[in-house]
């Protein structure tokens, strides 16, 4: 079955940010999760090959502070995805089915994490249900996730972090099964930058 990677955690409103704190552990589990949830509402979740499309996230924290993030997902069979972030700064997140490589321009820096994947996709795909009309649910660990659909595309997807930051993720521009070069998740790190690995 085809689910796209993806990474979706990039901060905490409440807390200083720590990109390699955040990829590691639990969190990072997310990636796996939120990646299955994007195909759930399709039909035929075989007869997706691609998924491209503009997102914007906002991460809302306990005291109503909302932080807005932009940018353009690109994925492929069979685990490929690139999260390309434009606002409020510039990153790249290039993700398989055992890697995440993070870039960062403004700091000349990139961050090379190897994942461990412990739990099982399939069970939570059986496990997603329709509460309603065109909105799905589905519960990893003690995380509930909810995707809301939109002439049969994703709309958004919506969850409680490990920060209890509330974040929903919607998609614009939505592009399914478009021909992607599979040179485009072929990570490109400058000489110059350091290389963080984890």
């Amino acid at each position: 079955m085809f689910y796209f990677i993806t990474f979706i955690l990039i901060t905490s409103i409440n807390q200083n940010f720590d990109i390699l704190s955040l990829i590691k552990g639990y969190s990072l589990k997310y990636i796996f999760l939120l990646s299955l949830l994007v195909t759930l509402s399709f039909a035929n979740i075989d007869a997706i090959n691609s998924f491209e499309a503009d997102f914007k996230q906002d991460v809302t924290n306990d005291k109503g502070n909302v932080l807005s993030y932009t940018g353009h997902i690109k994925a492929i069979k069979p685990q490929n995805a690139l999260w390309s972030y434009q606002t409020p700064i510039q990153k790249e997140i290039y993700v398989t089915a055992y890697k995440v490589v993070i870039v960062e321009p403004e700091i000349e820096q990139a961050i090379v994490k190897v994942i461990q994947n412990d739990f099982d996709f399939f069970s939570m795909m059986k496990n997603a249900k329709e509460i309603k009309k065109n909105v799905y649910s589905a519960t990893f660990k003690e995380s509930k996730f909810t995707i809301k659909l939109k002439n049969a595309k994703i709309d958004s997807i919506s969850y409680i972090d490990e920060f209890e930051n509330s974040v929903v993720i919607t998609f614009t521009k939505q592009i399914q099964n478009r021909n992607i070069d599979a040179k485009t998740f072929k990570v490109n790190i400058p000489m110059e930058y350091d290389i963080i690995r984890d």
